[in-house]
């Protein structure tokens, strides 16, 4: 079954597109119709599917996971104790929580079956850059 693992970087907190990668990943396979499974490999950041239109949309739901769950150093996170790794740490731990690490994408005649403004990304919890692996995986 064929299966490959991305790397993304990011610059920090924000969603960061990569349908195009994955688009890619289903036409150059043999399979034609299944499921692709992406899957992120990290505790810290997550997958969603979403709007790739308009980028206030992508803005908008940073600020809302950001003022849903804000830095341990907000006076509303001092019951965290888990702050070793910085005050963004467990924030984006429990972002990630909220929403999916794993995601399964329809395939039909090797192409993604996505909605006409669906994107895939992958959602930066943490406030500096970091390298993500992700699995892109298909199955008939």
């Amino acid at each position: 079954m064929p299966q490959v693992l991305l790397s993304l970087s990011t610059r920090g907190r924000g969603l960061y597109e990569f349908t195009e990668q994955a688009e890619q990943f289903a036409r150059g396979n043999t399979v034609q119709e299944g499921l692709l499974t992406v899957f992120v490999r990290h505790t810290s950041c997550s997958l969603i599917i979403q709007e790739n239109a308009d980028p206030d949309v992508r803005r908008d739901l940073d600020t809302f996971f950001s003022r849903l769950v804000p830095r341990t150093d907000h006076p509303d996170m001092g019951w965290v104790t888990h702050t070793v790794e910085g005050p963004d740490d467990m924030p984006a731990h429990i972002k990630a929580a909220l929403t999916a690490v794993s995601i399964g994408i329809p395939v039909k005649d090797g192409r993604l079956l996505l909605g006409t403004w669906q994107g895939i990304y992958l959602f930066e919890h943490r406030d500096r850059p970091h390298s993500r692996e992700i699995v892109l995986h298909l199955s008939a």
